[in-house]
Protein backbone atom coordinates (compact mmCIF):
# COMPACT_ATOMS: atom_id res chain seq x y z
CA UNK A 1 0.00 0.00 0.00
CA UNK A 2 1.43 3.12 -1.06
CA UNK A 3 1.86 5.74 1.63
CA UNK A 4 2.41 9.37 0.61
CA UNK A 5 3.65 12.59 1.85
CA UNK A 6 3.10 16.23 1.09
CA UNK A 7 5.63 18.67 2.02
CA UNK A 8 6.07 22.73 0.48
CA UNK A 9 3.25 24.45 2.19
CA UNK A 10 3.55 27.65 3.82
CA UNK A 11 2.45 31.26 4.30
CA UNK A 12 2.85 33.52 1.29
CA UNK A 13 1.47 37.12 0.26
CA UNK A 14 -1.09 37.20 -2.37
CA UNK A 15 0.59 37.36 -5.92
CA UNK A 16 3.47 35.17 -4.67
CA UNK A 17 3.97 31.05 -5.43
CA UNK A 18 5.00 28.28 -3.96
CA UNK A 19 6.33 24.72 -5.40
CA UNK A 20 4.25 21.60 -3.58
CA UNK A 21 5.38 18.14 -3.46
CA UNK A 22 3.86 15.10 -3.09
CA UNK A 23 6.72 11.78 -2.22
CA UNK A 24 5.59 8.08 -2.16
CA UNK A 25 7.43 6.83 0.90
CA UNK A 26 6.37 3.04 0.83
CA UNK A 27 5.45 1.90 -2.42
CA UNK A 28 4.98 3.99 -5.56
CA UNK A 29 2.27 6.06 -7.28
CA UNK A 30 1.38 2.93 -9.40
CA UNK A 31 -0.41 2.72 -12.57
CA UNK A 32 -2.80 5.39 -12.24
CA UNK A 33 -3.46 8.89 -12.27
CA UNK A 34 -2.33 10.89 -9.39
CA UNK A 35 -3.66 14.06 -7.75
CA UNK A 36 -4.02 17.46 -5.97
CA UNK A 37 -6.92 18.49 -3.87
CA UNK A 38 -7.69 20.92 -1.87
CA UNK A 39 -10.42 21.65 1.53
CA UNK A 40 -10.28 25.28 2.88
CA UNK A 41 -11.90 26.00 6.40
CA UNK A 42 -16.04 25.06 6.33
CA UNK A 43 -15.66 24.21 2.91
CA UNK A 44 -16.18 20.46 1.31
CA UNK A 45 -12.72 18.75 0.14
CA UNK A 46 -12.41 19.50 -3.79
CA UNK A 47 -10.11 18.56 -7.11
CA UNK A 48 -7.34 20.63 -7.69
CA UNK A 49 -5.43 19.09 -10.64
CA UNK A 50 -4.89 15.70 -11.48
CA UNK A 51 -1.97 13.90 -13.85
CA UNK A 52 -1.90 10.62 -15.75
CA UNK A 53 0.99 7.97 -14.48
CA UNK A 54 2.96 8.49 -18.09
CA UNK A 55 2.65 12.19 -16.89
CA UNK A 56 1.23 13.27 -20.98
CA UNK A 57 -2.18 14.20 -19.50
CA UNK A 58 -3.32 16.59 -17.32
CA UNK A 59 -6.42 17.96 -15.75
CA UNK A 60 -7.19 21.26 -13.70
CA UNK A 61 -9.88 22.85 -12.09
CA UNK A 62 -10.99 25.50 -13.62
CA UNK A 63 -10.58 27.87 -10.49
CA UNK A 64 -6.81 26.86 -11.12
CA UNK A 65 -5.98 27.06 -15.32
CA UNK A 66 -3.46 29.19 -16.16
CA UNK A 67 -1.74 29.53 -12.62
CA UNK A 68 -1.16 26.40 -11.25
CA UNK A 69 0.80 23.32 -12.99
CA UNK A 70 0.95 19.49 -12.05
CA UNK A 71 4.08 17.93 -12.97
CA UNK A 72 5.77 14.54 -12.10
CA UNK A 73 9.02 12.63 -11.66
CA UNK A 74 8.48 9.01 -12.21
CA UNK A 75 12.25 7.73 -11.41
CA UNK A 76 12.36 9.63 -8.27
CA UNK A 77 8.40 9.14 -6.85
CA UNK A 78 7.47 12.29 -6.51
CA UNK A 79 4.56 14.87 -7.85
CA UNK A 80 4.35 18.69 -7.44
CA UNK A 81 2.41 21.38 -7.94
CA UNK A 82 3.59 24.58 -8.83
CA UNK A 83 0.98 27.41 -7.64
CA UNK A 84 1.61 31.37 -8.82
CA UNK A 85 -0.45 34.50 -8.64
CA UNK A 86 -1.88 32.80 -5.37
CA UNK A 87 -4.93 34.34 -4.43
CA UNK A 88 -6.40 34.18 -0.53
CA UNK A 89 -9.11 31.79 -1.77
CA UNK A 90 -6.47 29.39 -2.15
CA UNK A 91 -5.67 29.38 1.66
CA UNK A 92 -6.46 25.25 2.29
CA UNK A 93 -4.75 22.24 3.08
CA UNK A 94 -3.50 20.25 -0.05
CA UNK A 95 -3.94 17.03 0.15
CA UNK A 96 -2.73 14.70 -3.13
CA UNK A 97 -3.79 11.19 -3.70
CA UNK A 98 -3.06 8.24 -5.83
CA UNK A 99 -5.97 6.03 -7.48
CA UNK A 100 -6.46 2.68 -7.01
CA UNK A 101 -7.11 0.34 -9.73
CA UNK A 102 -11.36 1.39 -9.30
CA UNK A 103 -9.58 4.35 -10.93
CA UNK A 104 -11.29 5.91 -7.54
CA UNK A 105 -8.52 7.84 -5.31
CA UNK A 106 -8.21 5.36 -2.80
CA UNK A 107 -4.63 6.63 -0.80
CA UNK A 108 -3.99 9.90 0.78
CA UNK A 109 -1.20 11.87 2.48
CA UNK A 110 -1.59 14.18 5.41
CA UNK A 111 -1.68 17.39 3.63
CA UNK A 112 0.03 20.55 3.95
CA UNK A 113 -1.39 24.25 4.42
CA UNK A 114 -1.43 26.64 2.40
CA UNK A 115 -1.76 30.10 3.35
CA UNK A 116 -1.90 32.97 1.38
CA UNK A 117 -2.15 36.38 2.68
CA UNK A 118 -3.84 39.76 0.96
Amino acid sequence: QVQLAESGGGLVQAGGSLRLSCAASRGTFGTYATGWFRQAPGKEREFVAGIARSGLSTSYAESVKGRFTISRDNAKNRVFLQMNSLKSEDTAVYYCAVQGATLKYDYWGQGTQVTVSS
